[in-house]
């Protein structure tokens, strides 16, 4: 029961993780909502099973990189609330991981939709 217990907990904790970034983080709740449309668009656009699970893939991808960068910004501050060299390179290339992720994921978007739409539009 304990073991139980304890993943019930982790569960909790997770989904804790992801409502506090919701709603204390401005980028997450972009890329959340922005996921949410794209899913909406791709259930009306019939995607195949391997599009789903690169759309999945590629939006999990974004919010994940998005969550490191939120934690990594507080432990930075919490250790050193002063504005430090290392902290400032740190937090610039942690920002820079998240542009690139959701840059990849435009390009990804783009490959999936952009012939889908077309063919709507024709």
């Amino acid at each position: 029961m304990g073991s139980q217990s304890s993943l019930l907990k982790s569960f909790y904790h997770a989904f804790e993780g992801i409502k506090t970034a919701f709603k204390e983080e401005p980028n997450f709740k972009i890329h959340t909502v922005i996921a949410l449309a794209v899913l909406t668009l791709a259930f009306f656009l019939n995607f195949s099973v391997s599009e789903w699970l690169l759309l999945l893939f590629t939006i999990s991808f974004v919010l994940i990189i998005e969550l490191v960068n939120t934690s990594l910004e507080d432990i930075v501050n919490l250790v050193n609330p002063q504005i430090h060299p290392l902290a400032k390179k740190a937090k610039d290339v942690m920002a820079a991981a998240v542009l690139l992720s959701a840059a990849t994921a435009a390009v990804v978007g783009s490959v999936l939709f952009i012939p889908k739409l077309l063919e709507v539009i024709r």
